[in-house]
């Protein structure tokens, strides 16, 4: 290594030991692993839940504030820098590396999951609210994650000009030396890990539903287990490939993930029926979404009638945290140029707007098709259990189904290939102490994290782990990723402040 390039061999063994011995103990004892991931699920939710209800909705208005006030004009960059990339590529870049390809899954199903839940029916009746709770889930809060700690990478980046691309150098107003020593170790080793554990609930989440598309295009006769794995060593090797070709690479294959995805929904939307509804009902969706937000962000079923914030809002919430890790990071690189209020707003306006589009037309197509009786999702989800059944159910309905599933398998590959792309030269940058301007990751150690990326994954999918196992992984490591990003918030105002004291001067 270079003397631009300090590897770091703690912060990279340490995450890989544990991840190796995370999945040998899943891959040895399925059974035992996940009930003890069940357990610690509960633990969490149950006790912290409304720890990060309360982180949520104060990074939202944090969003807010920054966006507005003074700290809004602050350019990542130098004062009279322009942005790198145009708002299309840079939109493009951001919506794809921090949505991967379980935004399809979700997208199609979300409204079934808990369409029966007994909160639903407090609220109202499914009608007006199942189609309510996934915009909620994926639109502000989560995003206001990644646009904030997006803001504060920018600024520790291509303001402050600092080399270490870690949390804990973004925690260095507060801790000083010791980012540098143990307690900073503590962090990066930690968050390393909790980036392998929300990569791990993508794969694990998204990967079956490409199989099941495969197999039904193809009509292959395999285990979808089975052929859950051999697909995610087929996705570590293009978005290997796509990595090792850097930024460029990223970017065209971001804007080609934008084209197909928005094909899809095009596709989706004109060609079969369910217009009007899909229209009116998210329209009405989004203004229920608008009026009941505080209510649903402090939402804590304290008498735990229905424990649906535990279940869902708590799990989007956790889920979203553990990929700050990467996904800000990515942001923040790539907004070089833009003021913190551009970053923020056209981070909403794209990324946001983006995700609603994909709930509205793939989940009230399937929501309309149940309301006008024209088919029953909700009872082939009950009867199977089988959430990539009940999709592919879905898609069956449609007119041109063979034209939708290649669209998607493409899309998904393509979502793989740039949201994990980041995720892995993210993982890449955290093995080194010190990382100078220019330079990046030797290819090796690039390689080494795409590998290691699709390690607990396939043990999660080999133990045959249930989808509320999966999303577990995220919330257990979630917690003290959520201590950490409060203190970069503190360290950032520290720093901003003296920048905007100067600025004045």
């Amino acid at each position: 290594m270079n003397s631009k390039r300090k590897f770091d061999w703690l912060v990279f063994l340490i995450p890989l030991l544990l991840i190796a011995v995370v999945s040998a103990c899943i891959f040895a004892l399925p059974a035992a692993s996940n009930s003890i991931i069940s357990l610690l699920r509960y633990l969490v939710a149950d006790t912290f839940g409304v720890f990060f209800l309360i982180l949520g909705l104060f990074f939202f208005l944090l969003s807010i504030f920054l966006a507005f006030s003074r700290y809004g004009d602050i350019v990542l960059g130098n004062p009279d820098e322009k942005p790198k990339y145009s708002f299309f590529s840079w939109g493009s870049m951001m919506f794809t590396c921090g949505l991967a390809a379980d935004i399809i899954v979700y997208s199609f199903s979300e409204w079934i999951m808990y369409s029966e839940n007994p909160h639903i029916s407090e609220l109202g009746s499914m009608t007006d609210y199942a189609g309510v709770f996934p915009m909620f889930h994926w639109s502000f809060i989560p995003w206001s994650f990644y646009l904030v700690l997006a803001v504060i990478f920018g600024f520790m980046i291509h303001v402050k000009k600092r080399n270490r691309l870690r949390f804990s150098e973004a925690c260095r107003p507060l801790l000083g030396n010791y980012s540098d020593k143990l307690p900073g170790k503590i962090i990066d080793i930690f968050s390393l890990f909790a980036l392998i554990a929300g990569t791990a609930t993508t794969f694990s989440i998204a990967t079956p539903l490409l199989s099941g598309v495969i197999i039904s295009f193809f009509g292959i006769n395999i285990s979808r287990n089975l052929f859950t794995i051999i697909i995610l060593l087929i996705t570590c090797v293009i978005y290997s490939y796509a990595i090792l070709h850097g930024i460029k690479g990223v970017d065209l294959l971001a804007k080609c993930c934008i084209g197909f995805f928005f094909g899809l929904l095009i596709f989706v939307f004109v060609c079969n029926d369910q217009k009007r509804f899909i229209i009116e009902n998210g329209f009405q969706s989004f203004g229920l979404m608008l009026q009941h937000f505080f209510e649903f962000a402090t939402y804590t079923d304290p008498a735990r009638t229905t424990m649906f914030p535990q279940d869902w809002t708590v799990y989007y919430w956790a889920y979203w945290m553990v990929w700050c890790i990467a996904a800000p990071f990515f942001i923040g690189n790539i907004s070089r140029g833009r003021t913190i209020r551009q970053t923020i707003l056209g981070g909403y306006l794209f990324g946001v707007g983006s995700t609603l589009v994909s709930f509205i037309i793939l989940g009230n197509y399937s929501l309309g098709k149940q309301l006008m009786g024209q088919a029953d999702f909700i009872s082939t989800y009950r009867e199977n259990n089988d959430i990539y059944e009940t999709i592919l159910s879905i898609i069956s309905t449609m007119n041109f189904p063979s034209v939708v599933l290649i669209i998607i398998m493409i899309s998904m590959i393509l979502f793989y290939s740039t949201s994990f792309d980041a995720i892995a030269y993210t993982a890449a940058c955290y093995s080194y102490e010190a990382l100078e301007e220019n330079a990046k990751p030797h290819w090796i150690v690039v390689l080494t994290w795409c590998i290691i990326l699709i390690t607990l994954p396939i043990a999660l999918v080999f133990s045959g782990s249930t989808m509320s196992n999966i999303q577990s992984v995220s919330i257990i490591t979630a917690l003290p990723i959520g201590i950490i990003m409060l203190a970069m918030v503190a360290g950032f105002f520290k720093d901003a402040g003296t920048a905007l004291k100067r600025s004045r001067k």
